[in-house]
């Protein structure tokens, strides 16, 4: 039933021709000069797939759905032409984009900076996780792009005086499926209410999925369809591999790859934030640079994070599904799905984060004796028999000895940390990765004290 439905509501964009795709350039798109430049000067030579296909028709005006692997360019493809359409009809509060998690919002805001530095745009970025009363002075100074999530948009929309979106022109759903899993719904509603209607509207997604299609009704006036792949694709360029071991030997064996692939970068994915804590604890009394990233992190310790690693002072980011998706971190060479994710769509987008715009990346999952139901899942979802990571067993079991005794060096220190936070209810325990730190800062303060008395 809900098939007839869809291809009512979205016609396919037209597939270039094999040689039209050779030559285009951002200009044979129909994108102004000025950020034809912009983009030489980001590097950008060549127009990615999707952006070959959405560019022209978002330039004409339709509204757009944008299905595309993570990795393909997609903000680039809705970036340019709302920066386009900026230029022709300057006005504030002109585009809002809605991205599921803020990292994701920081960096869309990043691509705007960059790509509208030479014409001046300015973006504000609108998420949890950081004081309210700042954003409302950004968003009184009318920027032209909001990019926001979608919780603390709709709180401001309702408690800041004076904000309001009723003349905005366009409006972006980055990661929209996700947005959508993420129960978003109600806020998307409502911010849907408060927008005029008369609005150009894209969405972009990585998998379609029910909700999306009920969302796409809703949103988008007969909307173009650009789909880049239409199976759930993983990257040509991408070796994958599983390991299948007892779950008791995890530990071991993640120490044993992080050693036989010394030299590269690391993204390791754990299921739950104090598992991503844990093993990043005990990696850390093992002597690698590891640093976690989760929700319990306060969001300028996340960021903080983020950059040690994009700056390549760490090469090892142990994170939750928050990292999963849309952060283009350009050189993770290793993805290690530590624990399988539980939704397989989620698997696509992990293993997005490597082999991103061209070049190759390893992924490596693990397959303890509970997970190899989910695990046939995802390999049919991609539709390929994923080969075994060879490992030699007798290595591996010569390190559980050192292993054991990091494993249980981190319990202690988890539950150290967990009793330090009942008792301040801040967030002291600064999770610094150099070991000393905390006590050369206890020294510090001390030695202040002691002077003030003195005095």
């Amino acid at each position: 039933m809900a098939a007839p439905e869809e291809h009512d509501s979205a016609t396919e964009a037209p597939q270039p021709a094999v040689g039209e795709e050779e030559t285009k350039t951002f200009k044979d798109l129909g994108v102004t000069d000025v950020l034809c430049e912009a983009c030489d000067q980001l590097g950008w030579t060549k127009p990615t797939k999707i952006q070959i296909e959405a560019i022209p028709l978002a330039l004409q005006g339709r509204d757009i759905i944008g299905l595309a692997e993570t990795g393909s360019g997609k903000t680039g493809a809705f970036a340019l032409p709302i920066l386009n359409a900026l230029l022709e009809t300057p006005q504030r509060l002109f585009a809002l984009v809605l991205t599921p998690t803020r990292e994701l919002a920081f960096q869309i805001s990043e691509q705007f900076e960059a790509l509208g530095s030479s014409i001046g745009v300015q973006s504000a970025v609108i998420v949890g996780g950081i004081d309210s009363m700042s954003q409302s002075l950004a968003l009184a100074k009318k920027p032209h792009i909001v990019i926001a999530t979608p919780g603390r948009l709709i709180d401001h929309l309702e408690n800041t005086k004076g904000f309001n979106l009723r003349a905005l022109k366009y409006l972006v759903m980055d990661e929209a499926d996700r947005i959508l899993n993420m129960d978003f719904e109600t806020e998307v509603d409502k911010i849907l209410k408060v927008i005029p209607r008369d609005r150009k509207t894209f969405l972009f997604s990585a998998t379609m999925t029910k909700k999306v299609q009920k969302l796409q009704r809703a949103a988008l006036k007969n909307p173009v369809k650009c789909a880049v792949s239409s199976k759930y694709q993983t990257v040509e360029k991408l070796q994958q591999y599983y390991l299948f071991i007892p779950s008791k030997f995890k530990d071991t064996y993640l120490v044993y790859i992080l050693n036989e692939l010394a030299g590269n970068s690391f993204m390791i994915f754990c299921s739950t934030c104090n598992n991503t804590q844990r093993t990043a604890l005990l990696l850390r009394n093992l002597g690698f640079t590891a640093i976690p990233l989760h929700g319990q992190m306060s969001q300028s310790k996340r960021l903080g994070s983020l950059n040690k690693f994009k700056a390549k002072a760490r090469s090892i980011l142990l994170a939750t599904d928050v990292a999963s998706r849309g952060l283009d971190i350009p050189h993770v060479d290793v993805v290690v799905n530590f624990d399988i994710p539980t939704h397989s769509k989620d698997y696509i987008h992990r293993v997005g984060r490597t082999a991103r715009a061209g070049r190759s990346g390893k992924a490596i999952t693990f397959v303890t004796q509970y997970d190899v139901e989910l695990f046939q899942r995802i390999e049919h979802l991609i539709g390929k028999k994923l080969p075994v990571f060879p490992t030699e067993d007798d290595e591996v079991m010569m390190l559980t000895e050192r292993v054991t005794e990091a494993q249980r060096f981190a319990r202690m220190e988890l539950r150290e940390h967990g009793e330090k936070k009942k008792r301040t209810r801040e967030d002291t325990g600064d999770n610094d990765d150099t070991e000393g730190a905390i006590g050369v800062r206890n020294k510090v303060a001390g030695g202040k004290m002691k002077k003030r008395k003195g005095h």
